[in-house]
């Protein structure tokens, strides 16, 4: 079943954010696990925020805010995988999922930018 991007953006920080529970706690690990957090969660709140656009420019700007905050989590999801040196093959499994969670939603958001932009001209 396809989901709505409304609730995939939704899952999709809500997942970040159950992952980010499985890190070590130091000051290190910290700083890329908020920024997460706060990118992943951005996502969603600047989709629902993009379909409450005035007009077409202004929803075409706040999805570019959804590309950027999602390729920021793929950024972050990277980091943490590539920092990350527990034998936990499932925290591992969910981080790459998590991943492809992210450039997919970069190319749905993309996709729908340049829709929006063919029905500007």
């Amino acid at each position: 079943m396809v989901q709505d991007l409304k609730t995939r953006t939704k899952k999709f920080a809500l997942d970040c954010w159950r992952l980010c529970r499985n890190f070590p706690h130091s000051r290190e690990y910290n700083a890329y696990v908020n920024q997460l957090i706060r990118s992943s969660s951005s996502v969603g709140a600047n989709y629902r925020a993009s379909q409450r656009g005035k007009s077409t420019a202004d929803f075409i700007n706040k999805l570019k805010i959804v590309e950027e905050e999602a390729d920021e989590s793929h950024f972050f999801l990277e980091i943490l995988l590539d920092l990350y040196d527990l034998d936990d093959d499932n925290v591992k499994d969910e981080m790459k999922r998590l991943c492809k969670e992210a450039n997919e939603l970069v190319a749905i958001i993309v996709a729908s930018i340049n829709t929006a932009k063919n029905k500007l001209k």
